[in-house]
């Protein structure tokens, strides 16, 4: 089983139908939405409001499953699940769980309540708690000729600031795909292992 991260960024993409389409009624992934223009907004109200961190990080929660239901209300075959057991029933029924994440983040006192955390490291977080076979990031960034090191993506802005912190605990493969690489999706998830942070960039 892989972790699948879908960029919040792919709401406001002409492409998110056919990736909608290709990673649902799939048993062999779980689908982590990002926060896109809901995350936005939190982080448009904290900077308006100037409330603390910690309610940011709630907000920001929710935002992720405000995207993940848009993703399922949009694509049959995408369900949600918010526990590690609702992720293997929906699994073993061969449907595709869609991680809904406030209760099982804010259930770990040790993450972080800071926007240097977001999506990204949420998604390697949980491909540890899941014993995963590898993370698939999937960005609407061009990612041709990038490195996949973790420290590299992080400054370039691509993955948030915990995520190499977050990969290097990891002991399987981390992919990395573009929007426009669909056609790859099928040959990242079944290529052999190569370790924590072998590229297909």
């Amino acid at each position: 089983m892989w972790v699948v991260k879908l960029g919040g960024s792919l709401a406001e993409s002409d492409r998110l139908p056919r990736w909608l389409h290709a990673l649902a009624g799939r048993s062999d992934l779980v689908l982590v939405p990002g926060g896109g223009p809901f995350a936005d907004q939190v982080r448009a109200a904290q900077a308006r409001w100037g409330f603390d961190d910690s309610a940011a990080h709630h907000m920001a929660l929710l935002a992720m499953e405000q995207f993940g239901r848009m993703l399922f209300a949009l694509q049959a075959g995408l369900v949600p699940a918010a526990s590690p057991r609702a992720i293997q029933y929906l699994i073993r029924k061969g449907e595709t769980p869609v991680w809904m994440p406030t209760q099982m983040v804010l259930a770990d006192p040790l993450i972080a309540h800071s926007w240097d955390l977001t999506s990204d490291s949420l998604a390697a977080w949980l491909c540890g708690r899941l014993n995963a076979g590898g993370l698939l990031l999937v960005k609407s960034a061009s990612l041709a000729g990038v490195p996949l090191d973790p420290a590299h993506l992080s400054d370039r802005g691509i993955v948030d600031r915990a995520f190499p912190a977050y990969a290097q605990r990891l002991r399987v493969p981390i992919r990395l795909l573009s929007d426009d690489d669909l056609d790859r999706l099928d040959e990242t998830l079944t290529a052999g292992s190569s370790g924590a942070g072998g590229s297909s960039t």
